[in-house]
């Protein structure tokens, strides 16, 4: 950097998904708009963005959307990226508010109300196939409460980062995610309960 200060692009450490480090060359050719810069950003970090977007969304289909949509931002918006941050974590911005983007586009949560929320969601009873799949108990959520558990639990994103990203306070962001643990910790119960009785 120009100041003397060192970037977080320069000094992050290598990792896996969004943790992964971006170097300076790469980064300031895509500034330039260097097309084989883009391509070994998308190939370094498309598979992250896949797979936070599957969590939320729990579709292929729209996580691979999801994919393209935020690449084409990033192309669109890289030159306004400072490296104040790791490049991964501003990625990982755009893709959470790409989905939460989608899930509103889909109206699937009106209204503020989080006994609603959960009220409507219907009462997936246990299944002795399913077991107790991590994977399957998360889907049996409403959307909504999926995307707040996924992204506080597994994305590391604090309840004020998670009330910018839906419009709310801080405390409904809690109240879902209580209630989103509570209900998983509830089907997986009842899931062993049906395997022990098979």
């Amino acid at each position: 950097m120009a100041d003397g200060q060192t970037s977080y692009v320069e000094t992050a450490p290598s990792g896996s998904g969004f943790g992964q480090a971006l170097d300076r060359v790469t980064l300031e050719r895509a500034r330039r708009g260097d097309m084989g810069a883009f391509a070994a950003i998308y190939e370094r970090f498309a598979s992250a963005c896949y797979t936070l977007a599957l969590r939320v969304l729990g579709e292929p289909a729209a996580a691979e959307d999801i994919v393209q949509d935020v690449f084409l931002k990033m192309f669109a918006t890289v030159g306004g990226f400072r490296g104040d941050a790791p490049f991964g974590a501003w990625l990982k911005r755009l893709t959470a508010n790409a989905t939460i983007d989608v899930l509103r586009s889909r109206q699937r949560f009106q209204g503020d109300d989080v006994e609603a929320l959960f009220d409507a969601m219907p009462s997936a009873g246990p299944d002795a196939e399913q077991g107790v799949d991590a994977w399957s108990l998360l889907m049996r959520l409403p959307p909504r409460a999926r995307a707040v558990v996924v992204l506080h639990e597994v994305e590391g994103y604090t309840h004020k980062e998670l009330a910018d990203l839906f419009g709310q306070s801080e405390s409904y962001s809690k109240s879902i995610l209580a209630r989103a643990l509570k209900r998983l910790n509830d089907d997986a119960a009842g899931s062993r309960e049906v395997q022990d009785e098979a």
